[in-house]
């Protein structure tokens, strides 16, 4: 199988991103991203699917949306839709209906940031997902990656801190959203689990202070979905669309942390007496099982990493 580095869940001009769609292809290239799936908050762009190329590199941009309904406040139950081809936002104040209606439409969608706490010291909400009757929705956005600034931010200098440091605020996935996966897994419903950079480049400031947090490229080198598909991309919009998008319903995916070092090339496969089996496939447990894990390169041990000046043992 192919591996694609898929960066998801991203704003634009069109909602409340600082970026036109070329300058997040820009990042994207500059990032080294091969597909961006771009999800404005309530409005499906359309005529922006594009190959993007600087040179012999090139990125595959697709638009998709984060539907929710405006009217609620705070603003809860937020979902990313992908290639559906169709406005909904009209459904978001029925969760249910929205989902019926992606499903209908032929495409796929992952709730967004499932749990996101509020943060106080700068005036954001909790923006959880709150309606769990729903059903149907391919996966969750296991990892957001701009959500998790309001785990690790208590007061405005925390704030300038990982305004200019945001290598210091990846933890991982938050502890209540893993247990949330593993219920739904529990519970007998597939779901999918992808990571999301949920990226705005907004332009803040404080006082005399100006910064972007966080700029595409950061987001972009950060939490990213590694999409396993059978062929590389061809270089036709509609045939590299629908590779993709079944891939991802199939759950043929991982979420890496690509900051550090690229996780590309790790894999999680699973070994029965008849078959071989990728993330996102089942397999039958009679005659035993066998797990294997690859890493992209020899695994070493964290001697610890900087927060906010203070040495910390990851294993401690």
């Amino acid at each position: 199988m192919h591996e694609l580095t898929v960066n998801l869940h991203m704003h634009t001009t069109y909602s409340d991103g600082s970026g036109s769609h070329t300058d997040l292809a820009r990042a994207a290239i500059k990032s080294g991203v091969d597909v961006l799936l771009v999800t404005d908050h309530n409005a499906w762009v359309q005529g922006v699917d594009a190959y993007h190329r600087d040179g012999k590199k090139r990125v595959l941009l697709l638009a998709g949306e984060e539907v929710h309904d405006q009217d609620r406040d705070p603003q809860k139950n937020h979902l990313l839709i992908f290639g559906a081809e169709r406005e909904l936002a009209p459904l978001a104040d029925d969760p249910q209906a929205l989902v019926n209606a992606v499903r209908a439409a032929g495409g796929l969608c992952f709730i967004a940031h499932p749990v996101d706490p509020p943060l106080p010291v700068f005036g954001e909400d909790d923006i959880s997902w709150v309606d769990w009757d729903v059903s149907g929705f391919t996966g969750i956005e296991l990892w957001n990656g701009f959500s998790e600034l309001k785990s690790v931010v208590k007061n405005k200098l925390d704030g300038l801190f990982y305004a200019y440091f945001p290598e210091a605020i990846a933890r991982g996935p938050l502890p209540e959203t893993l247990a949330l996966w593993d219920r739904l897994l529990n519970n007998g419903q597939k779901t999918v689990a992808v990571g999301g950079s949920d990226a705005h480049a907004r332009h803040m400031s404080l006082g005399p202070l100006r910064r972007v947090i966080f700029p595409y490229t950061y987001h972009f080198s950060a939490v990213n979905t590694h999409v396993l598909v059978p062929n590389p991309l061809l270089g036709d919009i509609a045939s590299d669309k629908k590779m993709i998008y079944e891939a991802l319903a199939a759950g043929h995916c991982f979420v890496g942390y690509d900051l550090p070092a690229s996780t590309q090339g790790f894999r999680f496969s699973a070994h029965g007496r008849d078959q071989t089996v990728v993330m996102g496939d089942e397999i039958k447990a009679d005659g035993g099982i066998t797990f294997q894990v690859k890493f992209p390169a020899p695994p070493r041990r964290l001697t610890g990493s900087i927060s906010r000046g203070k040495e910390v043992n990851p294993y401690a």
